[in-house]
């Protein structure tokens, strides 16, 4: 039941001792709002890097060429794997049954000066298949993306970037004008915008169109794909089987991981996850003896408290005080303490948060650090339970006082 006497009785006892009241509730506050901060923080570095992901297919498997490092029927080691349109065409047959989008990109390294009227700018050009949208999950703001027409008649189309539009365009509608790409004309087709950086740079045109206007024939730089009807567990298995494919037709040792290297966006996701749930625990081990430290703390000025007020509590207990109501007078004081110093941590952790997520721009590994609502409720059922057992022990101390001892107590 409420009573306005035991909170007078509170609030006496905490101002008659302002300084050590304020240092204990600060302890408090200090484990709260670290570990809202680092909560904030591991939740901001996760997605950051899910960021990345959610930027590709969860199901994407990109395949890129490397350089042998084993001895192979005959042949030396450090050969370079050189993949071809056959490698594309043979894959996709072969494989039906498990790829459902699939794409083969070859790179423009030369010749990649991009002209409009007066402007000009130099930005990585990629040949692809219309597949490659589904894949790199690039949002179309205007117009559309590289299509099987454009493939299969090899069409000069070019889809640009946002940030390479207002390059060469400024305030101008670019969708239907025609750029120059190493002093041959392309048709803008479309304008994407990217949530990494580094993908902004990248302008695409047909694959068949790359190969063929800037002397890249039968070169292909890697092929990617999405996977379907696989478990995480089965595309590792489908790993090994397209390694084996492609050892057998550039003729290296199916063993060696050096020649091709494989990216798995469902095994990557896998190990993510499992990182961050390990970096999710280390902070809150480093949050929770944070605020055990503070509650120690507050158990140990509850001690305080009683010893100084022992003459006062062995009165009350020769006066006809029950144990309960010295016990519950310790533990409203103690819980009184942790509850409020824990509500300005928590609020103060929350604003930091705020503030340094609108202060600071979002990176490709750090973006929008927040504590949500299940960990703020959470910290503070937390702080709650370990307030109340800071004031248990010197609580039920009181209440075994004897009022003979208590009154000779100097």
């Amino acid at each position: 039941m409420f009573s306005i006497d035991k909170w007078q009785e509170i609030f006496i006892t905490i101002g008659k001792n302002k300084m050590r009241s304020a240092l204990t509730a600060f302890s408090v506050a200090w484990g709260i709002f670290m570990l809202i901060i680092l909560l904030g923080a591991g939740q901001g570095l996760q997605n950051g890097v899910m960021a990345n992901f959610e930027s590709d297919a969860t199901n994407g498997m990109w395949i890129y060429s490397g350089i042998t490092s084993k001895e192979h029927n005959g042949l030396q080691s450090n050969r370079y794997i050189q993949f071809n349109n056959s490698d594309y065409d043979e894959t996709k047959r072969i494989n039906s049954e498990n790829i459902e989008h699939s794409n083969a990109t070859v790179w423009v390294w030369s010749d990649n000066l991009i002209t409009y009227g007066n402007e000009s700018v130099n930005y990585n050009i990629a040949g692809v298949y219309s597949g490659a949208q589904e894949i790199e999950k690039n949002d179309i703001v205007k117009g559309r993306f590289i299509n099987k027409i454009d493939c299969n008649e090899n069409k000069k189309s070019v889809v640009i970037s946002e940030k390479v539009r207002k390059e060469l365009f400024k305030d101008k509608n670019a969708i239907g004008e025609w750029i120059s790409i190493g002093g041959i004309p392309f048709k803008v087709v479309g304008i994407y915008i990217s949530d990494r950086d580094r993908d902004n740079d990248v302008v695409f045109v047909p694959f068949p169109t790359a190969q063929r206007s800037f002397g890249l024939i039968n070169r292909v730089e890697d092929l990617s794909f999405t996977i379907k009807g696989l478990t995480t567990e089965e595309t590792e298995d489908f790993e090994q089987t397209l390694r084996k494919q492609f050892a057998s037709r550039h003729n290296f040792d199916p063993t060696d991981e050096s020649a091709i290297y494989i990216h798995n966006n469902l095994v990557s996701l896998r190990q993510i996850n499992a990182m961050f749930a390990g970096i999710s625990a280390f902070i809150w081990l480093i949050g929770i003896g944070t605020i055990i430290a503070g509650i120690v703390g507050v158990s140990n000025i509850m001690l305080i408290v009683v010893k100084e007020r022992t003459k006062e509590i062995g009165i009350r207990k020769a006066i006809g005080a029950t144990p309960w109501s010295i016990i519950s007078d310790i533990l409203m004081e103690a819980i009184f303490i942790t509850t409020v110093a824990g509500y300005f941590g928590l609020v103060l952790g929350v604003a930091a948060l705020e503030i340094f997520s609108t202060l600071v721009p979002p990176t490709d590994f750090f973006r929008s650090p927040q504590a949500n609502l299940q960990i703020a409720i959470s910290a503070t059922i937390l702080l709650i339970i370990c307030g109340t057992i800071a004031g248990f022990v010197p609580a039920r101390r009181a209440a075994a006082i004897k009022p003979i001892v208590a009154l000779r107590d100097e």
